[in-house]
């Protein structure tokens, strides 16, 4: 039997409780993936206390993790059993020793890259190639403007945009005007 932080309803960090935890066999399309590491994201939070609700309760939190396929299911074609992979992105269920997750959101982690940058990475790094390809394709030459700079989004996109040619200009917080202040004021 393995181990999952659960949340049987949503308040603070005291609703997230260890328990016993069994994913299952992995169904048609799925892999299981024993965690070496999960990503902590503030959207984690958001799920936690319910302003951004999971589909239902009691859930297992957690969008973003790394480890070794176990095991897959059938019609399973994108990875194979020993397969170090990451994911991030929706279904939850990152806070877990092992889990169950559909195959087409694994991505095969290259010797270069510890699952450990494979949890922390993954979400920053879709969102950071949204920013710079999809929402307007970032090249040489361009000028751009990145708040947060120094947050995980932010410390991505500055190093590919400037990778890309362009120019990079950058905000960043300090202590005296802290996160907290910002959230409350609807800045991020």
């Amino acid at each position: 039997m393995t181990k999952a932080i659960r949340m049987h309803e949503t308040g603070g960090p005291e609703v997230l409780r260890w328990e016993d935890d069994d994913p299952g066999k992995p169904g048609t399309g799925e892999a299981l993936v024993r965690h070496e590491a999960v990503g902590l994201n503030f959207i984690d939070v958001y799920h936690r206390t319910g302003l951004y609700p999971l589909p239902s309760l009691p859930a297992i939190p957690g969008l973003e993790g790394a480890g070794i396929v176990e095991e897959i299911g059938d019609g399973v074609s994108e990875v194979t059993v020993g397969d170090r992979v990451a994911y991030a992105a929706i279904p939850p269920g990152a806070y877990a020793e092992s889990r169950r997750i559909p195959a087409h959101r694994l991505v095969k982690l290259p010797e270069s890259i510890s699952t450990q940058q494979g949890a922390a990475m993954m979400l920053q790094g879709m969102t950071s190639r949204y920013l710079l390809k999809g929402c307007y394709d970032v090249k040489k030459g361009d000028v751009i403007l990145i708040h947060a700079a120094a947050g995980g989004v932010g410390s991505i996109v500055c190093q590919w945009a400037k990778h890309l040619g362009a120019t990079v200009i950058g905000t960043a917080g300090s202590r005296a005007c802290p996160r907290e202040r910002l959230r409350s004021s609807h800045f991020i």
